[in-house]
């Protein structure tokens, strides 16, 4: 099947248009993780300042004792919210690049098809029944991967109950140690 230029040019920039959408969404998601990096850095060199501050006006051990559980409670906490922060902005990136790449497939899958049926208006008189055995395989394909789509959508939600499950009782472990 001979393609004019122009459909070959038109291809070439829908396939660049696709490659600056995956890669726009890479960008901002690793801007975001950056962005939750460098408040995490500044938020631990403050607390490091203010727990050295603490250290040097402990005066006996009782002070010494209190101040390490009051020092380790927040430092878990915030560890536990920023593994979430990252937690959520993976799976939000992961999300957007699922849903380009299922527009690509639905795309690529309807391109596919009406190529098919152009097949079937220039093909030989018989040709019928494997063109439609072709559409038949395609759709089963297209099942398939709509069932490993779902599958995998249903894996990442119970990560995430699960990750924030293990997030609460890391912090409630803590607070229950400092009572104790």
């Amino acid at each position: 099947m001979y393609q004019a230029p122009e459909q070959l040019v038109a291809f070439n920039k829908a396939n660049l248009e696709v490659a600056a959408r995956f890669a726009g969404v890479a960008l901002q998601g690793a801007e975001r993780i950056f962005d939750l990096q460098i408040k995490a850095a500044k938020a631990a060199f403050a607390d490091s300042v203010e727990g050295a501050k603490a250290l040097a006006a402990v005066k006996d051990l009782q002070q010494l004792a209190a101040l390490k559980d009051n020092l380790a409670q927040p430092s878990i906490e915030k560890a536990t919210a920023y593994a979430r922060e990252v937690y959520d902005v993976t799976a939000a990136t992961q999300a957007e690049i699922s849903k380009l790449v299922e527009e690509q497939i639905a795309e690529f899958n309807k391109q596919l098809i009406a190529t098919l049926d152009k097949m079937v208006k220039t093909a030989p008189a018989g040709s019928e029944v494997g063109i439609a055995a072709l559409k038949s395989a395609i759709a089963a394909v297209n099942s398939t991967y709509d069932n490993l789509s779902k599958v995998a959508k249903q894996f990442a939600e119970v990560s995430q109950s699960n990750f924030e499950a293990v997030a609460k009782q890391a912090v409630a472990g803590t607070k229950k140690a400092k009572k104790a």
